[in-house]
């Protein structure tokens, strides 16, 4: 039964032999094997000593072959007598030397096959015991494969020469595209000019005092990505509804007064408006979660299965808790707290490969500030610890109106760049209109006539 058991495990001893006879036989395949291969992606044990030798013997510099590597292998105290034997029947079996990469691939592919068994057999356990409960194994369980696919591609050191590549073709890219900038459109042309758009694996950081619109800012963005740069948006919104944020949508989309909306007080031209805009939004690649209780994770567990994901927004850090503080860590300094979340977020957007865009509260400093200039700061984030660190490019929002109701201009709005790792830092002038929910730029005025963006 046992020897039954092994024989459904996956792996190719054949292949293992051919990939270690051909590092022996031309020296040269050892460097792209290397790139491939480590001693874990062996299946017998045999062949994990002969790769570790070669690879110890290739990393110090030593030339590798049959020779050297079973002298090696006695120093290490990995050689037995059949040894000799071994190594010369692997270079007897090996078809071709210059297939190496190919037998590689076999090996690393067979190995990836071990270790999802190897993780379906864990995954069954915990699901058998029934410990933790179904919504914590089921997370555990998405952790573990996932976990699998990222080992299996994370980043090792790499020549600047293919670095350098990488880079001239991203430079053409954006030359040929005609945009100006490597990333995303936020649809406010002066804020792309100074970020450079949304750039994949970025934390944005969108701060201010309550009710001064960063909401709707954070929804302006998200309608643009998901209508105009063909991506799929999430938006999880800890604290207002989903039929809230469509509210808000709907408003914006269609110029039509929010309050209106909420009392169906509407005239003829206003239903007009709203008929043309509902299915434009309905045409949207727009997802929203209003579920107050999700940790960072769970976000990052289910924007992990969707498909052409281009920005993720969530609104806002404040009211999300951390895993370590789910799993009874109630005491934890709230700083502390806030400081894990904005590095989980950090990661999330790495692992995705897309922007990530959170929404902050700012504390009262800047209210409480003398003189005229109320702009916020870096040092008024509420709970800041590590999110000034962790940022890419952190923004608040400034409205004069918020704290003079006689200002002259009411409808003029301040998005400050306050830390920007892509380039500039500094003000950039939007248009606010409080009855639409909406942000435009500045030089944008809306009529009756306007039609959908």
């Amino acid at each position: 039964m046992e020897d039954l058991l092994r024989r459904q495990i996956p792996h190719d001893i054949g292949a293992e032999q051919s990939v270690l006879g051909a590092m022996l036989i031309d020296a040269r395949t050892v460097s792209e094997v290397t790139k491939i291969l480590t001693a874990e992606d062996f299946y017998a044990n045999v062949n994990k000593d002969i790769y570790n030798t070669i690879f110890s013997m290739f990393s110090n510099g030593i030339l590798v072959d049959p020779v050297t590597v079973l002298d090696h292998m006695r120093k290490d105290g990995v050689w037995t007598q059949e040894s000799d034997a071994y190594i010369r029947d692997i270079m007897i079996v090996t078809p071709i030397a210059s297939n190496a990469i190919a037998y590689a691939d076999v090996v690393k592919n067979l190995s990836l096959l071990r270790d999802i068994a190897d993780a379906g057999s864990d995954i069954s356990t915990m699901a058998i015991s029934g410990e933790g409960g179904a919504m914590s194994i089921l997370e555990a369980a998405e952790k573990k494969v996932y976990s699998l696919r990222k080992e299996r591609s994370r980043a090792s050191l790499e020549s600047i020469r293919d670095i350098m590549n990488d880079v001239y073709e991203q430079v053409k890219k954006t030359a040929a595209s005609g945009s100006g900038m490597p990333g995303i459109s936020t649809g406010f042309y002066e804020l792309d000019k100074k970020i450079l758009g949304l750039n994949e694996a970025d934390l944005i950081i969108i701060a201010s005092r309550p009710g001064m619109g960063k909401t709707a800012l954070a929804l302006n963005i998200a309608i643009n990505v998901a209508t105009k740069a063909d991506k799929t948006v999430a938006v999880f919104s800890l604290e207002m509804s989903r039929d809230q944020l469509a509210l808000r949508l709907l408003s914006s989309a269609a110029l039509v007064d929010g309050k209106k909306l909420q009392t169906g007080s509407l005239n003829d031209a206003e239903w007009e408006k709203i008929a043309n805009a509902v299915p434009y939004l309905q045409n949207a690649n727009l997802l929203i979660n209003d579920d107050a209780s999700l940790t960072v994770t769970e976000m990052n567990a289910q924007c992990r299965r969707i498909d052409n994901l281009g920005l993720v927004i969530i609104d806002y850090m404040q009211l999300m808790s951390a895993a370590s503080n789910e799993r009874g860590f109630r005491g934890e300094n709230r700083v502390a707290i806030v400081g894990e979340i904005s590095r989980t977020m950090k990661v999330m957007a790495k692992e995705l490969e897309v922007p990530v865009i959170c929404l902050s509260q700012l504390n009262r400093q800047s209210d409480q500030r003398k003189g005229e200039d109320k702009r916020p700061q870096l040092s008024d984030l509420r709970e800041s610890g590590s999110i000034e660190q962790d940022a890419d490019i952190l923004m608040g929002l400034y409205r004069a109106e918020y704290y003079d109701k006689e200002t002259a201009d009411p409808n003029l709005a301040e998005c400050i760049i306050l830390k920007n790792r892509r380039g500039e830092t500094g003000p950039v002038p939007l248009r606010w209109d409080p009855q639409y929910t909406n942000f435009s730029t500045i030089d944008w005025r809306h009529s009756d006539e306007d039609d959908l963006p």
